[in-house]
Parts: C-alpha cells; structure tokens; sequence
C-alpha cells in the first residue's frame, strides 16, 4: 500500500495506481502472486476501472488503507486455500505411489516365493 500510495495521503488515487502498476515490478510482482482478483486486475488495464470500484466499497473514488487489507485479506485466504488443495492433492499422490509400490512389492514377493517353491507344496524346506 505504501508503495503506492506516493503522496501519502492514505488512500490510493487511479493515477498512483496506474503508474505503480506500470513502472513497479515489485507491486507487479506482488498483485500478480496476492491470490485476490480484484488486486490482480489491477494489472490489465481493460479490468481496471471494475476493479477499482470493487475495491472501493465506499466509493470515494479511491482505495484507502482498510480497503485495501480487506483485499489484502481475501487474498491470503484464497492464497492458503489454493495451498491447502495442492498439499492435498500431493497427499493423496504419495498414498497412491506407496499403495502401487507396496502392491508391487507383495506380488514380486509371492512370485519369488512361487518360484523357489518347486514342489508347488505352499512351503519351503531347505
């Protein structure tokens, strides 16, 4: 917020805006990973103005400090979603390589055991 906000007025003007996402690849870098769609369209330039009105709730014409955290904070919360699902989905993966490799690892030890079993007598002697 204080990055962009360069006069330090405490609110955010489009023409701040307009210029941080221009010319400030750490804001750019920033909006492009928060996880909050209305910051992200803050970038395209064909988005912006229903952007700015989302974040504008109460339309003033500019995004102040709470306005902005409240963003800030659906952000955070889709951010750890999204990683809360793909720890998820790499959870379930390694379960289902441990289940296809202990699978595998039975079935060629009941084939060894078979094979060293030549009376075909479910034992072995020695």
């Amino acid at each position: 917020f204080e990055m962009i906000d360069k006069d330090g007025s405490g609110s955010l003007a489009i023409d701040e805006i307009t210029r941080a996402v221009k010319e400030d690849q750490e804001v750019i870098d920033f909006l492009e990973n928060c996880g909050e769609p209305n910051l992200q369209f803050l970038l395209r330039p064909k988005r912006l103005k229903k952007a700015l009105e989302a974040l504008d709730t109460d339309k003033s014409g500019e995004v102040d400090e709470e306005e902005w955290d409240e963003a800030i904070h659906r952000g955070l919360a889709a951010r750890l979603e999204q990683l809360r699902e793909e720890r998820e989905r790499r959870e379930r993966a390694a379960r289902a390589e441990d289940e296809a490799f202990s699978a595998a690892f039975l079935n060629a030890a009941r084939e060894v055991f078979m094979l060293m079993d030549k009376d075909d007598s479910g034992s072995l002697s020695h």
